[in-house]
C-alpha cells in the first residue's frame, strides 16, 4: 500500500529541501525525495548548489584567492613567503569535506524537522480520486531497480536545472568539462579553456588563472557581461584582463571542436575572422536549462512553456491544481536563494497563509575578485524604458576600509526615481560586496528613497561606507570624494 502524505516535494536542493522543512514546520506530514548520489554513489541531498554548484566552488575560490594573496599581495603588509606551493589534492579535499559537511547536514535537518526523505527519481503518475474531498497525487519513486509508490494531497515540484550542453563539445568531465568537471579538476591545467563568460565560466576561470593556467574564455554574446550595468561590466572586463589576467574574447561564432592530444576550439572572433584556440581542458559554461526529464509531465498533463519550464502563476502554482513548482524549473532567475524563498512561499500557501517573493529585488552575486553584487534595474535598462532617473557613484579607492584590506577596484552605484528619489537600482563591484548587497534589497523591499540611505548613520571605517556616499551622491552631495 502506498505511503500517503500532505506534501511531497520532488527535489531536494535549496528550493525543495527548505519547502520540506518549512511544510514540516507548518504541521504538514511531509515526503522529500530526491536521487542526487555523490561520487560515491552514496544519496547526497542538497542538490547541484551543495554537491557541484555554489558551496564547492566558493571553496575553491577562497583556496584560489588565499593562494593569490600570498604569492603577490602578503609582501605589501611586511609578510614574507618563500618556497610557495600549491597541493590541488589538498585543496580538494578541503572542498569535499565542507561538501560532505552541508550534505549531511541537511539530511540532519529533516531528520530533525520529521520530513521522510525517500531516495530516488521521482515521476508523476496520476491524481486518484478517493471521494469529493479526497484526492491525491501518485509518484513513483524509482532507485535502481526498487520502485515504490507514495501518494500526496500537494506536490512541489524543485527539480532544479542541468548544464546546457554544446552539440559539437560533449562533456565527458574528463578533457571537456561542465560545473562539476571543473570542480573536480586534480591538477592545474597549463591552457583552460572556458566556453561561456557568464557566473560559473568566470568564476572556475578566476580560480585557475590564479593557480597558474593560461585562461581563455570564448563568449558567444556581443558583449561582457551583459545582465550587469555596463559600467559595472565594463569595469570587471578591465579588472579581469589588466589584473587577474584572465583573455575574454566576446562576439564569437563557434563552428567545431576538434579532440587530440589537446583540445583545439575553432571559431570565428568578433570581426568574422577564423581562429584556433588550443587547450588542455576545456569548461562549457553556457547555462543552464531546467531539469523536467523523467518527471512525468506528460502522464499528468503538466503544462511546460516554449522554453521548457513548468508553467506557473506568481504564486508558483502550476496548470495542475495542488501541485506547485519553485527554482531554476520555473520562471526568474536560477539563483539558489530565490528557490529557497519560493519554496518557503508555497510551503506557507499550502498551509493558508500568504507567501510570497519579489522577484524585482532578488540580489545577484558573482564571487569573483572583485565580487560583483546588483538588485533592481540597470542604468540601461532604466533608458530603454524611458524611466527619469539620478544616479550617484562613489569608488572603493576612497574608502578607508577598502584601503586598508588593499582591495581598491571598483564602486558602488545607486539609482533612484528622478521625481521621488524611490531607489530603483543598486549595482556594486568590489571588495564583499555580496554582502553589502542585502542593505541595497532591504531598502527597495521598504521601497526607501537614496535620501534614506543617505541620512542612516553607517560605520567608521566600513565598506558599507560607500554605498553611503553613493547614495549622497545621488543629490550631488558626496563628502569623499
Amino acid at each position: 500500500m502506498s505511503q500517503s502524505f500532505d506534501v511531497a516535494v520532488i527535489g531536494a536542493g535549496p528550493g525543495g529541501y527548505v519547502a520540506a522543512i518549512r511544510c514540516a514546520q507548518l504541521g504538514l506530514n511531509t515526503v522529500c525525495i530526491d536521487e542526487w548520489k555523490n561520487p560515491q554513489g552514496k544519496a547526497s541531498l542538497g542538490g547541484t548548489c551543495l554537491n557541484v554548484g555554489c558551496i564547492p566552488s566558493k571553496a575553491l575560490l577562497e583556496s584560489s584567492e588565499n593562494y593569490e594573496r600570498a604569492a603577490h599581495k602578503f609582501a605589501a603588509h611586511g609578510i614574507k613567503v618563500e618556497g610557495l606551493s600549491m597541493d590541488v589534492s589538498t585543496m580538494m579535499s578541503r572542498k569535499d569535506k565542507i561538501v560532505a559537511g552541508f550534505t549531511g547536514g541537511v539530511a540532519m535537518l529533516l531528520k530533525k524537522n520529521k520530513v521522510t526523505s525517500i531516495h530516488g527519481r521521482g515521476t508523476l503518475l496520476k491524481s486518484v480520486k478517493y471521494d469529493v474531498s479526497n484526492v491525491l497525487w501518485q509518484i513513483e519513486v524509482k532507485n535502481g531497480d526498487k520502485a515504490d509508490t507514495v501518494e500526496a494531497k500537494h506536490v512541489i515540484l524543485a527539480t532544479g536545472s542541468t548544464p546546457r550542453q554544446l552539440p559539437f563539445a560533449p562533456v565527458d568531465n574528463e578533457r571537456i568539462l561542465d560545473n562539476a568537471g571543473a570542480l573536480a579538476l586534480t591538477e592545474t591545467p597549463k591552457r583552460l579553456g572556458v566556453i561561456g563568460a557568464g557566473v560559473i565560466g568566470l568564476e572556475m576561470g578566476s580560480v585557475w588563472r590564479r593557480l597558474g593556467s593560461e585562461v581563455t574564455i570564448l563568449e558567444a554574446l556581443p558583449g561582457f557581461l551583459m545582465a550587469a550595468d555596463e559600467q559595472v561590466a565594463k569595469e570587471a572586463k578591465k579588472i579581469f584582463t589588466k589584473e587577474t589576467g584572465l583573455v575574454i574574447q566576446t562576439g564569437i561564432k563557434i563552428s567545431g571542436i576538434k579532440t587530440g592530444e589537446t583540445i583545439t576550439v575553432e571559431y570565428a572572433d568578433a570581426e568574422g575572422k577564423a581562429q584556433q584556440l588550443e587547450v588542455d581542458k576545456l569548461i562549457v559554461a553556457v547555462g543552464r536549462v531546467p531539469n523536467t526529464a523523467g518527471l512525468g509531465a506528460e502522464n499528468v498533463g503538466l503544462r511546460l512553456d516554449d522554453r521548457g519550464y513548468i508553467a506557473v502563476d506568481s504564486y508558483c502554482r502550476t496548470s495542475l491544481p495542488n501541485i506547485y513548482a519553485v527554482g531554476d524549473v520555473v520562471r526568474g532567475p536560477m539563483l539558489a536563494h530565490k528557490a529557497s524563498e519560493e519554496g518557503v512561499a508555497v510551503a506557507e500557501t499550502i498551509a493558508g497563509q500568504a507567501g510570497h517573493v519579489n522577484l524585482d529585488t532578488i540580489p545577484w552575486v558573482i564571487y569573483t575578485s572583485p565580487e560583483i553584487a546588483w538588485v533592481g534595474k540597470t542604468e540601461q535598462e532604466l533608458k530603454t524604458a524611458g524611466i527619469a532617473y539620478k544616479g550617484g557613484q562613489f569608488p572603493f579607492m576612497a574608502n578607508g576600509r577598502a584601503r586598508a584590506l588593499g582591495e581598491t577596484g571598483g564602486f558602488v552605484k545607486v539609482l533612484a526615481e528622478a521625481n521621488t528619489d524611490r531607489i530603483l537600482g543598486v549595482h556594486m563591484i568590489g571588495p564583499y560586496v555580496s554582502e553589502m548587497i542585502a542593505e541595497a534589497v532591504v531598502a527597495m523591499e521598504f521601497a526607501a528613497s537614496s535620501e534614506d540611505i543617505a541620512r542612516i548613520v553607517h560605520a567608521h571605517p566600513s565598506l558599507s561606507e560607500v554605498l553611503h556616499e553613493a547614495a549622497l551622491g545621488v543629490a550631488k552631495r558626496a563628502v569623499h570624494i
